[in-house]
């Protein structure tokens, strides 16, 4: 794909690339990274028209941040930079999730110098503290914007009541949850309140972690530190169930021609205009894989047949382990 022509989006009032990168992989969660290589697909990304960057203070412990601040040197007016706080704690600590108003100053400060910019684009809430009323962090994440050094806010994983209480203290332009066709917990209230309130909603792992590319029958040949290693969905009775679903959006996906990952990626891009899934990869193949289901069509019996080929019901395990479960608001 050598095309720059990609369809923008709005979350809120920020106009976004159709399709995001999702950069955690490059530092965090998949075993050992290549900082070259990664360097080369945020730009390769650019290149093709690209826009939204997506990262966090978390992944690998800031790592993340440095690295996209090192691969849009120079092009940072190409970039729509999105990051995160709220984890206080390190890997291997015991996770520990702050809002208070003097962590998401410090933070901020903390994430535009590893990024080397002067401001970001959309500044995410990652976890929701049930310690610190939403009030008290969208106030400060507020101040933020009217200070210059952030632009738009958004939350992840949050509830709705959690999402009404936060937008009333400041316009919310995204909401970043899992959303996929193995995860669609936020359908039937979430989605339909964020459209209420004009907060535009950002899928990550529209994937399902890469398997529902079908490149992964076994956790047997992830690294030791892969992070799909210890999530329910991977461990054994539940990934031959899940095996079996890919399997038949694999036999959808071949009669279209397509690839299972573009046929589950183009399903979540359908869901809606206001909907920027962040596939995440850290190589410029699999980029230009996930971009072409940009230009996927898919009928309302295509979308059908989807559905029925993975229904919610037939997903064996839950998202996260136990412990993870109870960070996700609402």
């Amino acid at each position: 794909m050598t095309t720059t022509n990609i369809p923008s989006r709005k979350l809120g009032d920020l106009v976004v690339s159709a399709q995001g990168l999702g950069c955690m992989g490059m530092s965090h969660g998949y075993g050992e990274s290549d900082d070259e290589q990664s360097i080369a697909t945020i730009n390769r990304a650019l290149d093709l028209g690209v826009s939204l960057l997506d990262t966090s203070d978390f992944y690998g412990a800031g790592h993340n941040e440095e690295l996209i601040g090192r691969a849009i040197a120079g092009r940072r007016d190409e970039a729509v930079l999105a990051t995160k706080f709220g984890f206080a704690n390190r890997l291997g600590e015991p996770t520990a999730i702050r809002g208070d108003a003097a962590f998401v100053r410090q933070a901020c400060d903390a994430s535009l110098r590893r990024l080397g910019v002067d401001h970001i684009d959309l500044y995410y809430q990652h976890r929701v503290d049930p310690r610190t009323p939403i009030e008290e962090t969208v106030g400060a994440m507020a101040e933020l914007v009217a200070a210059g050094k952030v632009r738009h806010l958004g939350l992840s994983e949050a509830g709705v009541e959690t999402l009404r209480r936060a937008h009333a203290v400041h316009p919310i332009a995204a909401l970043q949850s899992e959303w996929s066709l193995w995860t669609r917990d936020l359908e039937q209230e979430i989605a339909p309140v964020c459209r209420e309130l004009g907060i535009g909603l950002v899928p990550f792992s529209p994937l399902g972690r890469g398997f529902l590319t079908g490149q992964y029958t076994s956790v047997q040949g992830l690294a030791e530190s892969d992070v799909r290693r210890t999530q329910p969905r991977f461990a054994d009775g539940n990934l031959e169930q899940n095996l079996a679903i890919v399997g038949k959006l694999n036999e959808l996906a071949a009669e279209k021609g397509i690839s299972a990952g573009q046929l589950a990626l183009a399903w979540v891009q359908y869901r809606g205009d206001d909907v920027v899934p962040i596939p995440g990869t850290r190589r410029q193949k699999y980029l230009e894989e996930n971009l072409g289901a940009l230009a996927v069509e898919l009928s309302p019996a295509e979308i059908a047949a989807i559905d029925a080929a993975a229904p919610a019901a037939r997903i064996a395990g839950t998202r996260y382990d136990e412990v993870s479960m109870t960070f996700v608001d609402g």
